[in-house]
C-alpha cells in the first residue's frame, strides 16, 4: 500500500501537518463556496457520448474569452453530449490528471448562468477523478488536448444527481451546459519548467534541474545544517506569485539533512499533492509564499519550522531533524 503524503489533510487521529501551521490563517484554507463542478456522491455507469444537441455559443467565441451561450431548444439529450468547439494541439488529458481550465456553466432550459471562472479571472484547477468532480466533466474531457474549447450538455445522472445543487439554483431535473477552455494538464510526470538558477552556495544542498518528470537528485553537503529557513529557486518560473492564503498543486521530494535519506516523495507515490499553505509546516508556508508558479524551490526547514520534537509516527523522521525539500510549484488551486 502506498503511504499517504505527509502533506495531505487526513482524518482525525492520522498524521497531518495542520497543527504546525499558524492558527490565525486557518480561515484562509477554507474551500471555495463557488458552485463549481464538484464531485457527486455516487458513481453512475459510464454515459454514452453523443454529438448533440448543444445550444449555440453566440459571443466570446475565442479560446479564453468568456462565452455567451444560447438557451437550449427542445429536449436535451439524455446522454452526455460533447463537442470540441476549438481543437487544441497540446498535451492529451488523461483520467485522474489535474486540469487547469476556465469554464462557464448554465442551465439548459433557462440559460441561467450558475457559475463561471472568467469573471473571477482565476482558472479552476481540479482532478478529473471519480469523487473529485462531476462525472460529466470526467468523461467529456478525458482524451481532449490542452488548448481545446469543449462544450458539453450534462444530464443530472452525470451532474449533481436527483438532488441537484440548491446553493447554485440547480434542480435535480436540470440538464447543465458547460463551455470549458482547457489550459493545462498535470500528472505524476509533470515538472517545473522554469529558468535554471545557479546554485553557488557550497553550504547548501544541490538539487537536480531535470524537467522530465523524474525525481530530482538532492545532494546534501557534509556540513552543519543552517539554523534559519532556506527557500531558494532552483528553476524560476514565470507564473503568478504564491500568496500566503493560496492552495497549491505540487511535486516534491523530501530528504533528511542528517543522512540524505528520502522520507517522502510524490514521485515515489506516482501521485501529485495539493494543499492549502495554511495546513502545512511553517517552513513550507513561509518558504513558498512569494515564489512563482512554474518554479522548483529548495527548502531547508529547521526543526522549529518543521516537526520539532514531535515528528509524525512512522515517518522515519527523528526529533529535531532538519528537513530538505525540492518542491515543484505546478499550479495555484
Amino acid at each position: 500500500m502506498r503511504r499517504r503524503s505527509l502533506l495531505l489533510a487526513v482524518p482525525a487521529g492520522l498524521v497531518t501537518l495542520a497543527g504546525c501551521g499558524d492558527d490565525d490563517k486557518s480561515d484562509k484554507a477554507k474551500p471555495s463556496e463557488s458552485p463549481s463542478p464538484s464531485a457527486s456522491a455516487s458513481a453512475p455507469p459510464p454515459p454514452k457520448i453523443v454529438d448533440g444537441p448543444l445550444p449555440a455559443i453566440t459571443a466570446g467565441v475565442k479560446f479564453g474569452e468568456k462565452p455567451t451561450v444560447a438557451k437550449g431548444t427542445g429536449d436535451p439529450s439524455k446522454d452526455l453530449a460533447v463537442k470540441t468547439v476549438i481543437p487544441g494541439t497540446g498535451s492529451t488529458v488523461a483520467e485522474n490528471d489535474f486540469i487547469q481550465a476556465n469554464y462557464l456553466g448554465q442551465v439548459w432550459a433557462t440559460a441561467k448562468v450558475f457559475d463561471n471562472s472568467y469573471d473571477r479571472k482565476t482558472p479552476l484547477v481540479i482532478q478529473l477523478a471519480q469523487g473529485q468532480i462531476i462525472d460529466g466533466w470526467r468523461y467529456a474531457l478525458t482524451g481532449k488536448k490542452t488548448g481545446s474549447r469543449v462544450q458539453m450538455s450534462v444530464p443530472p445522472t452525470w451532474g449533481y444527481g436527483t438532488t441537484g445543487n440548491e446553493a447554485a439554483g440547480i434542480k435535480g431535473t436540470d440538464t447543465l451546459v458547460f463551455v470549458v477552455d482547457i489550459e493545462e494538464t498535470f500528472n505524476s510526470k509533470s515538472s517545473a519548467k522554469g529558468k535554471v538558477v545557479p546554485q553557488n552556495d557550497a553550504a547548501l544542498p544541490k538539487v537536480g534541474t531535470n524537467t522530465d518528470g523524474k525525481a530530482p537528485s538532492i545532494d546534501v553537503p557534509k556540513k552543519a545544517a543552517p539554523t534559519k529557513l532556506v527557500a531558494d529557486y532552483i528553476l524560476e518560473g514565470d507564473g503568478a506569485e504564491v500568496g500566503e492564503g493560496d492552495s497549491l498543486l505540487v511535486q516534491y521530494k523530501g530528504v533528511l539533512w542528517a543522512d540524505g535519506k528520502e522520507f517522502d516523495s510524490t514521485y515515489s507515490r506516482g501521485q501529485l499533492t495539493s494543499f492549502p499553505l495554511a495546513q502545512v509546516v511553517k517552513g513550507w508556508a513561509q518558504g513558498l509564499t512569494g515564489k512563482k508558479v512554474g518554479s522548483r524551490v529548495l527548502i531547508v526547514v529547521p526543526p522549529a519550522l518543521g516537526y520539532g520534537d514531535s515528528p509524525p509516527q512512522g515517518s522515519g523522521i527523528k526529533k529535531d531533524s532538519v528537513l530538505v525539500f525540492s518542491v515543484d510549484i505546478l499550479a495555484k488551486m
